[in-house]
């Protein structure tokens, strides 16, 4: 088998253009069926939020820690865990969380002292700042960070949240279209041509900022919040708002960077009730991830970075430690499904889904790893990296589907 598939690696018009790193496993006899530089590094993209899933499942439980909360006198003082949760228009909130804070009779009370990282990750291009991919990361999100525009009728913008629509401004006609709708870089006002109107919903990440969250929740609570910066209280008590897998599922399949970066914050403030997301790593490095054949060099919940450095064979044995942690209906109904689902809808269809795997995708780089079910029913782990490739990455996706195919029909 591992010769005739050498065969299909050697036919490939693109494969030696670049680096590229492959390693397919069978966890049944725990061999190892054919690799390529598995050894070496890759930046993995998005693959990272494999890591950041796994971490979560390990930690997390079955619903989210939406705060920590302890009322001292007449005042609930509450503390964010990371959830990303509250009032974010693509994750079905139950209004626990906002009903709690609503409807306390006494004084709302945030602090932010167990947030310890910046604005963006590691190594994250600075000028990304205006685009989805890139939100801000907290302590206690709120709308998902983010502001959504779409057209309103007599070329007006629809704004959510509303308390923002003061917050837009007309740009010039001699500015440039694209984007559409810009936001300055250190505030929350923004700009857009009234003939330019976006064709769909615009998500831009908010500027945030601790006068920004307090805005915020008065605004949606309709009340009076303050901010103390105050230690998380020993006798505090934890409210949970969501299942987790309705955030994880949204992670993988959409590969959501904002959804994993705010995980990795759960994870640690489950950890030590500390929003740090090196010294998460760091713990995380010592313990879950000690049995990995090549330490990870990970820096950030979602891939972004390219910092991140993964080899092919860490990434199965990092699929293989999930395989064995999580149920495998469970698990493959959260992962993207080749001809399906996700951001692998369009590639690797079948007769029944036989790919369930997570792309990572940066400019001239992309990783594909995951599961592959062939047709006498075996279950396969597989890693493809691919990085420094001088074209657009539907060619690489294009040289791996027959080789995907080729492993299901013989195997």
């Amino acid at each position: 088998m591992s010769k005739a598939l050498h065969k299909q690696f050697r036919q490939s018009p693109v494969f030696d253009k670049y680096f590229m790193g492959f390693s397919l496993y069978d966890p049944g006899s725990g061999t190892v069926i054919h690799e390529i530089n598995s050894d070496k590094y890759f930046t993995p993209a998005s693959n990272t939020k494999l890591f950041t899933f796994y971490a979560s499942v390990k930690y997390l439980g079955d619903s989210i820690q939406a705060l920590k909360y302890v009322n001292k006198g007449d005042s609930l003082i509450f503390w964010g865990t990371g959830d990303p949760s509250f009032l974010h228009p693509d994750l079905h909130q139950n209004e626990k969380v906002f009903n709690f804070l609503k409807n306390q009779s006494g004084v709302l009370v945030f602090s932010g002292q167990n947030y310890f990282n910046q604005r963006f990750g590691p190594g994250w291009a600075w000028d990304d700042y205006p685009y989805y991919y890139s939100v801000e990361t907290a302590s206690f999100p709120v709308y998902g960070n983010t502001v959504r525009f779409s057209a309103a009728p007599f070329n007006t913008l629809r704004v959510s949240p509303e308390v923002f629509t003061d917050s837009v401004q007309h740009k010039s006609a001699n500015h440039s279209p694209r984007p559409r709708i810009i936001r300055a870089e250190h505030s929350n006002r923004f700009y857009f041509h009234p003939h330019q109107l976006p064709r769909d919903t615009t998500v831009i990440p908010l500027k945030y900022s601790m006068p920004t969250l307090i805005h915020l929740l008065q605004d949606t609570l309709g009340r009076h919040v303050s901010h103390q910066s105050l230690p998380i209280d020993p006798a505090s008590k934890t409210l949970y708002s969501i299942p987790a897998d309705s955030v994880y599922k949204i992670m993988l399949q959409e590969s959501d960077n904002f959804l994993a970066e705010q995980l990795l914050l759960l994870v640690g403030a489950a950890i030590n009730d500390s929003l740090h997301t090196s010294k998460t790593i760091t713990y995380l490095q010592d313990s879950l991830l000690s049995n990995l054949p090549d330490k990870p060099i990970w820096v950030d919940g979602s891939g972004l970075s390219r910092y991140n450095l993964f080899t092919p064979r860490t990434m199965v044995k990092l699929l293989e430690n999930i395989y064995q942690s999580v149920p495998e209906d469970r698990l493959f109904q959260l992962m993207p499904a080749g001809g399906v689902n996700g951001t692998i809808a369009s590639w690797y269809e079948g007769e029944k889904p036989y790919i369930f795997a997570k792309t990572g995708t940066l400019s001239n780089n992309h990783c594909l790893s995951g599961y592959l079910i062939t047709a006498s029913g075996k279950r396969l782990i597989f890693s493809f990296m691919h990085n420094n490739y001088p074209f657009g990455s539907s060619v690489t996706k294009k040289a791996m589907a027959p080789i995907l195919a080729f492993i299901r029909a013989n195997y």
